[in-house]
């Protein structure tokens, strides 16, 4: 059996943090907004040009079994400022995963790991500026 469009998109990313409090202010001074969604223990913020969420939840609500440290997938989120964003990041007390590197053919990547301990990847991708101005 034939499966198209087997992963159709992101539709939430989930970080935890161990100070959920601490946690839903770093991510509000980041993005600028207050998450639009919130319950006890978590909360959700949509970003972004197609409003992707991000999800932080509190540690105590983790999968049995499931890493303390950061682990080997990066989520990268396209931005317009590599590099500006990067020294936002770590400015706000982020730690530097990955540094800047330069992928070739416009694409540029940086990650850090957040003070929560969830890493977080940041790039400049062609590709997505492609879609975004086809109206996808």
């Amino acid at each position: 059996m034939a499966f198209s469009n087997t992963l159709r998109g992101v539709a939430t990313i989930s970080f935890y943090a161990a100070d959920h409090t601490a946690a839903k202010q770093w991510y509000t001074d980041l993005l600028g907004i207050a998450p639009y969604f919130e319950v006890p223990g978590y909360i959700e913020f949509r970003i972004g040009d197609y409003e992707h969420e991000l999800g932080i939840i509190d540690s105590r609500y983790m999968p049995e079994g499931a890493a303390t440290t950061p682990g080997r997938a990066i989520v990268y989120w396209h931005v317009d400022d590599v590099k500006g964003t990067f020294d936002r990041l770590l400015s706000m007390g982020a730690r530097e995963y990955e540094p800047i590197t330069d992928r070739s053919h416009g694409f540029v990547t940086a990650s850090v790991v957040d003070p929560f301990g969830n890493i977080l990847g940041v790039m400049s991708n062609p590709h997505y500026l492609d879609i975004l101005s086809a109206g996808k």
